[in-house]
């Protein structure tokens, strides 16, 4: 045996993994549907020989897995795709998947055909059975407005599909412009797809940074490519493919938001200048601790008097990182005792500079995202 189960039990037995009951429960559904997907069809019956039709058997139903982050869903994701025994699969980024999508319709309109979403969704299912997302996130409008239609003509064409998430389908897109549009999309969720909470003590996204500095400096090329390493290895997103890392808007309240150059599955890229250098409050950073569970910062540089107002920026930024557990990786001028070495506001960063090292101790990097946690 070679599927999900099999590859799962050998990580156990390896000593790559510990025993986790939500990971083997999700591992066992998606071991049904790599049997359901591979199964061959019936042979036809008298019947069926007699008339020369078949009733086609109902499609499996897909698996959507959420949980928090470090919990194993892309693992999992990785051990089905891998093992599954089936020509038409495919795995891909949801918001590249997303990109592709506005691209093929946009050509479709050109084309003038009658209905270019449709059209699009039905083109898609006929090269792909299984069809599975990491990390299903919704951030803007336009995709939301077309998600329930292009899904449904999707699954209706045969197209079974697989998705991670951090958040359950019920809160995708909440508090989302304009979200009355995506409801169709939830329903069909619900009512097509099995619904699997990942939600386990351990956080396996550590594995992944185990071993690795956080905080790199001075600044120059090297500390660059230390957190361009984090980033990739915190994602899953191949570095070859940098230039299509996806970019972000956070909703910052009130109407405003804020520009992410780069956030993927929960862990965001800033500059110090974007974070500090502008004028933001405590409620801005609190925005950001909460979205993201890791958090890049890149030209942190030293500060001084005459820079008073960022480094009392930088302090509220740290003091709502470290009060939600948000690992931060950074790139900056110097160590954190050196960044405000002396005069007039030197003292109070002093809490900043034991925060700053505390959160790249062990014992603060096993620690959950969140405040309450």
């Amino acid at each position: 045996m070679s599927g999900v189960i099999a590859q799962y039990e050998a990580l156990i037995e390896d000593g790559q993994l510990q025993p986790d009951k939500a990971q083997r429960a999700a591992a066992e559904r998606l071991q049904q549907l790599q049997d359901e997907l591979e199964a061959p069809l019936p042979k036809k019956t008298f019947f069926e020989r007699i008339i020369g039709t078949r009733v086609a058997p109902d499609d499996p139903r897909g698996v959507y897995m959420w949980g928090g982050v470090g919990r194993g869903k892309s693992m999992l994701m990785d051990l089905f795709v891998e093992t599954l025994a089936i020509e038409k699969k495919r795995r891909v980024h949801f918001h590249a998947f997303m990109l592709e999508v506005d691209a093929l319709v946009a050509e479709a309109r050109k084309a003038q055909l009658q209905d270019p979403l449709t059209a699009v969704a039905m083109r898609l299912s006929e090269s792909v059975r299984c069809l599975a997302f990491d990390e299903m996130v919704v951030n803007n409008t336009a995709d939301a407005a077309i998600m329930g239609r292009f899904f449904t003509t999707m699954m209706d064409s045969g197209t079974v599909i697989v998705t991670t998430s951090n958040r359950p389908p019920g809160d995708l897109y909440k508090d989302g412009i304009n979200r009355s549009l995506f409801i169709p999309f939830i329903e069909l969720v619900e009512r097509e797809m099995d619904v699997v909470e990942l939600n386990g003590q351990t956080d396996y996204r550590l594995d992944r940074i185990g071993g690795m500095a956080m905080w790199h400096a001075p600044l120059g090329e090297e500390a660059t490519q230390e957190v361009r390493e984090a980033f990739f290895r915190l994602t899953d997103f191949a570095p070859e493919d940098a230039a299509n890392v996806p970019a972000g808007e956070l909703d910052l309240g009130g109407g405003r938001t804020l520009f992410v150059p780069k956030a993927l599955k929960g862990v965001g890229v800033f500059s110090f200048k974007r974070l500090c250098g502008e004028n933001r409050g405590a409620a801005d950073y609190l925005a950001i601790a909460r979205e993201f569970h890791s958090v890049i910062i890149v030209g942190i540089p030293l500060m001084s008097p005459e820079s008073r107002n960022e480094a009392i920026r930088f302090t509220k930024l740290i003091d709502a990182l470290y009060e939600n557990r948000v690992k931060l990786f950074a790139a900056a001028a110097a160590v954190p005792e050196d960044l405000y070495q002396s005069g007039d506001g030197s003292f109070e960063f002093e809490r900043t500079v034991s925060r700053l090292n505390e959160m790249q101790s062990e014992e603060y990097l096993a620690l959950g995202h969140g405040a309450d946690y």
